[in-house]
């Protein structure tokens, strides 16, 4: 098997000849290939470059197109801070919707213009070209409570549940919407999974997760579904008390973050469930050792059961020896 087969296999319920490997890996790929991070952020071509030398050099079944959460934010207008070396940064001081009254002429972007957006999905494309019949083509797009804070500000969304609830429900509309178009166009070129990365819905608790984040994200999973793609969600942080309502998504693919155990997960989304983590990327992944990471991802395959890829909790940080990356193939390997 090859890591397309093997993950595709993984998904679909049918034997794999070793557990799949999918660490999210950015400034960590970057580094590998000799590339500063403004340039990965911001050519197609620098980030599909490190992306496919890092996957072979230490056997990754797949690539992936996330780079930052700025992308869409950036090309609805947001201002952006550029960095020589670092992801780049929404100045939330000047978040592009700080007076709520902008969002009714807002735009959604044209992912084919010249914008963030479509160098991801030129990067898609030639990922497809370089490596789709080896390895898995992710794309990514932000979920809508993410995307929500990245044009509204983190903080000014949290009190938006309680003070102006309509108006939340018309962003997460506008967010599902240019989502959607984002992904659909990822998928075009050849992407076979999608992405969803929905960091601030960790900030919120139950009631306003199922009441206002859960039904958008279940749009827009059934339209990328649709659409064909298969669909990972990435929720960093505390997820604990969602971890219920994420696996009624219907995903093909979960990850946990470290604060939350996969047998917890396993317990609330049930056996079918593909569920990927959780290991503390910088505790243990970063500053551990070889003999660490195996031990931890031992707990976290006996948790999770043979529905399980090995990755950590979130990226693999900038600085990790590679004897600790090359454990997790190790692992992966049996």
């Amino acid at each position: 098997m090859n890591g397309r087969e093997r993950i595709l296999a993984m998904f679909d319920g049918k034997p794999v000849d070793r557990l799949p490997l999918m660490p999210i890996t950015m400034m960590f790929a970057g580094d590998q290939a000799g590339t500063r991070y403004g340039e990965y952020a911001r050519d197609y071509r620098a980030l599909v470059r490190a992306q496919i030398h890092t996957a072979r050099k230490f056997d990754f079944d797949y690539v992936s197109c996330i780079s930052d959460p700025a992308r869409e934010a950036a090309d609805c207008g947001a201002v952006i801070r550029y960095f020589e070396d670092q992801p780049p940064a929404i100045d939330e001081a000047q978040a592009l919707l700080l007076e709520k009254g902008n969002l009714r002429s807002l735009k959604i972007p044209d992912v084919h213009g010249n914008g963030r957006m479509h160098d991801r999905v030129r990067a898609a494309e030639l990922f497809h070209q370089e490596i789709g019949g080896e390895k898995l083509v992710e794309g990514w797009v932000e979920g809508p409570c993410a995307e929500g804070a990245d044009l509204r500000g983190i903080n000014n969304l949290m009190l938006d549940f309680f003070d102006d609830p309509g108006f939340v429900r018309d962003l997460f509309a506008f967010v599902v919407e240019m989502e959607l178009a984002f992904g659909r166009a990822q998928i075009d070129v050849g992407c076979e999974l999608i992405g969803i990365g929905d960091a601030a819905a960790s900030l919120v608790g139950p009631a306003i997760y199922e009441e206002f984040v859960w039904p958008c994200e279940k749009q827009l999973i059934e339209g990328l579904q649709k659409a064909g793609a298969r669909v990972r969600l990435h929720i960093c942080g505390n997820t604990n008390g969602l971890v219920g309502g994420m696996g009624r998504l219907g995903c093909e693919m979960v990850d946990l973050d470290y604060p939350v155990p996969l047998a917890v997960g396993r317990a609330a989304m049930g056996p079918r469930q593909v569920l990927a983590g959780n290991l503390d990327p910088v505790r243990i992944v970063r500053n551990g050792t070889p003999a660490l990471i195996t031990e931890e991802l031992k707990q976290c395959h006996t948790e999770a059961g043979a529905r399980y890829i090995a990755a950590a909790g979130c990226e693999i940080p900038r600085g990790t020896p590679e004897e600790n990356v090359l454990a997790f193939r190790e692992y992966a390997k049996g």
